[in-house]
């Protein structure tokens, strides 16, 4: 028999390093199609995360997955002395070093560059998130990092901008923020339950709202998927799920 929360609940995390800046967001799709937010919010631990992803029927993940392929690869080599040489240590190198096969064609669909996991900030939290994917795995919950499981990577920003909402500023400005709050009513049937002065207050709230909403857009088949050709690097990488969409690049 089918649970309710396995085709009706959906989460969100703007995963932080820390849990007092982890933006968190559940939501409930109605049988009408519209989705309520019953909770969001900042201030999340370990065990807080855990217990709330075991409880939904998918989770959108605003962190990356995985490490680039070739510098892991390259990371291995060089601790043994047994690297190749580049041709050239340039621009074009490095960027395949720290760019993930998923932040490529993020840069080539939307012409946004997720932050490097490989050379920025953001492998804090990647960290946390990769004791936590250890810790569901343990549980028996699928986290296939293509997505194709009870979580998916995304990008809040490529999604906005894919739903030509604001998508940069946003973080600094509450004006912004009221307006995309204001504009997702119409634009992903939302309704705010009573959080949409969270979300304009917190930007960690508003990105967890976000990914969750990309959640149901992945749940409903209605994101970019790997290629065959992408597949391997998705399991091992991560993949960012980015909802159909046609932007200006």
């Amino acid at each position: 028999m089918t649970e309710p929360w396995e085709v009706a609940v959906f989460a969100g995390v703007d995963l932080a390093a820390e849990s007092g800046r982890t933006g968190f967001a559940r939501l409930q799709r109605t049988p009408q199609s519209r989705v309520v937010v019953e909770d969001a919010g900042s201030g999340l631990d370990d065990e807080e995360l855990i217990e709330m992803l075991s409880g939904v029927s998918k989770a959108g993940i605003d962190v990356p997955f995985g490490w680039p392929a070739g510098f892991v690869e390259f990371l291995a080599d060089h601790a043994l002395q047994q690297h190749a040489a580049p041709m050239a240590a340039d621009v074009r190198w490095r960027r395949g070093m720290v760019l993930r096969r998923t932040d490529q064609l993020v840069h080539q669909w939307c012409g946004l560059t997720p932050l490097s996991v490989a050379a920025d900030r953001i492998a804090y939290p990647a960290l946390r998130w990769a004791a936590v994917e250890a810790r569901l795995c343990d549980r028996g919950m699928d986290c296939q990092r293509d997505g194709a499981g009870r979580v998916c990577e995304v990008y809040p920003a490529a999604a906005l901008k894919v739903w030509q909402l604001p998508f940069r500023g946003y973080k600094r400005d509450v004006r912004l923020r009221e307006d995309i709050v204001a504009r997702l009513n119409g634009r992903c049937a939302v309704d705010w339950n009573g959080y949409d002065s969270v979300c304009v207050s917190s930007d960690d709230a508003l990105d967890a709202v976000i990914s969750a909403l990309v959640a149901v857009e992945a749940a409903d088949g209605r994101t970019r998927v790997p290629t065959a050709a992408e597949q391997k690097d998705a399991l091992t990488e991560g993949w960012i799920h980015v909802p159909f969409g046609t932007v200006a690049v």
